[in-house]
């Protein structure tokens, strides 16, 4: 037998419009048929594994933010920025930056992004050192600065309310056009119907405004990763999880204690027992990886935030989440927090 070969993204993309363009050319033949399928399901999507990444988060509340950014900083070389959202008077800003520069990526921007009040969601006071500076909070200026840098698309991968990424739309409407979205949040089953799911709820207003832009064309298609996927206690991280062990562990890295130190507070100060990993699952859509399944669907928002399925021609087009691979995608988490980083990340010394 030959030898088995799995083909690149490259080679099946080249394969794809080969295809495509062939069927074009028979119009009379079966391969006019098997070109006009593949072309009615969108095009072959754009390869952004080498793209800038801005992460949109409200760190320091559930943790699953921190471990979402950590395994950011830890495996992908092309982190440029992280904005804070609900913010609480720049303390989540200069606690992502206190754990960026533990993890050795002091390269990385931070911004003090949209508060929204006093917000209820914060339990990492007393982890930042005083010396710790305020961080600067003119987001759409540093946003045209990434984009300006690269010469195609940009990542932007929302873990909290859509805050931030509607003020950059009004200001900076030509910019939009440069992001590639991947959101956290909305849900069709949400556990309480009387309400929107968490990150939309949070600002109604902004995840309006977001869809608006998605609908007129001004924003590329989403990827939406929804509650009803990440809701699970199969992903879920408790204080006798593996992953907290290891981050636990008093001989590791000062910025896994300050994770450890961070997920015990959210387990002490809050009803939950554990936090499931919402925003690193959605991370891992946004890197392409093979663990979130997702299809075009139409979906409809109501006034206070609610998301359902909409008829054809009705709704706003989205990618949205239908299924997960639980037990891979926790694999490969629990791998990027406690394995080795990738070498062309560590620009200097993990902090011991």
């Amino acid at each position: 037998m030959g030898e088995e070969r799995n083909e690149t993204a490259d080679e099946l993309r080249q394969h794809w419009t080969a295809m495509t363009q062939l069927g074009r050319a028979v119009p009379d033949s079966g391969l006019a048929g098997i070109g006009e399928a593949l072309e009615t399901s969108g095009p072959w999507p754009e390869d952004l594994r080498r793209t800038p990444m801005i992460i949109d988060t409200d760190i320091g509340g559930d943790a699953d933010d921190a471990l979402a950014v950590a395994a950011a900083a830890r495996q992908v070389p092309e982190l440029a920025m992280v904005i804070t959202g609900d913010e609480v008077r720049g303390e989540r800003a200069r606690f992502a930056r206190h754990l960026l520069d533990l993890i050795g990526r002091r390269e990385v921007v931070t911004l003090s992004g949209a508060s929204l009040g006093e917000s209820r969601y914060y339990c990492v006071d007393g982890l930042i050192p005083d010396d710790v500076p305020a961080q600067p909070t003119d987001v759409v200026a540093a946003v045209r600065q990434v984009c300006e840098a690269a010469d195609g698309p940009v990542r932007w991968v929302g873990m909290g309310p859509l805050t931030n990424l509607a003020r950059v739309i009004a200001e900076a409407p030509d910019l939009a056009r440069r992001l590639r979205l991947t959101q956290m949040g909305g849900a069709l089953r949400y556990r309480d119907p009387s309400r929107a799911e968490h990150n939309i709820r949070m600002d109604v207003a902004g995840a309006h405004a977001v869809l608006k832009a998605v609908e007129s064309g001004l924003l590329p298609t989403p990827e939406f990763i929804a509650s009803e996927i990440t809701f699970t206690p199969r992903i879920e991280v408790t204080a006798k999880h593996p992953l907290y062990q290891s981050l636990r562990d008093p001989q590791g890295p000062v910025w896994a204690q300050l994770l450890a130190d961070h997920l015990e507070r959210w387990f002490a100060r809050t009803r939950y027992a554990g936090t499931m990993q919402h925003d690193a699952l959605t991370l891992s859509a946004a890197l392409d990886l093979p663990f979130v399944d997702s299809d075009h669907l139409n979906i409809s928002m109501d006034s206070i935030g609610r998301t359902t399925k909409a008829e054809e021609g009705e709704g706003v087009r989205l990618r949205w989440s239908l299924s997960a691979e639980y037990e891979a995608f926790m694999n490969w988490l629990s791998i990027s927090l406690t394995g080795p980083a990738r070498l062309d990340v560590a620009h200097g010394q993990e902090g011991r």
